[in-house]
């Protein structure tokens, strides 16, 4: 099992939490202007990488907060996310 850092509540089980997907995905400007094609790529394509991923987690089971960590793939070390690491999917 993780443990996981909650920047508010400190270190806690992953039991508490449930996970948000993939951070910084940029919802597009205009949703009614998009074909089938890249509406499906917006809602169901996220990377998949192995290494270092920017992730969304809410402490659900305690603060009910949503915050942003930066998870190796490979190894699940958490750290807290940077503004550096931010990069948005979709412009």
């Amino acid at each position: 099992m993780l443990s996981i850092q909650c920047p508010w509540c400190g270190p806690r089980d992953e039991a508490e939490f449930r996970y948000g997907g993939q951070a910084h995905v940029t919802h597009p400007d205009d949703p009614d202007a998009l074909d089938d094609a890249a509406w499906g790529e917006y809602l169901f394509f996220r990377d998949n990488p192995r290494g270092p991923f920017a992730e969304r987690w809410c402490h659900s089971a305690g603060c009910r907060r949503w915050f942003d960590v930066v998870r190796d793939t490979a190894t699940n070390e958490m750290r807290p996310e940077t503004p550096a690491a931010r990069k948005p999917v979709i412009p």
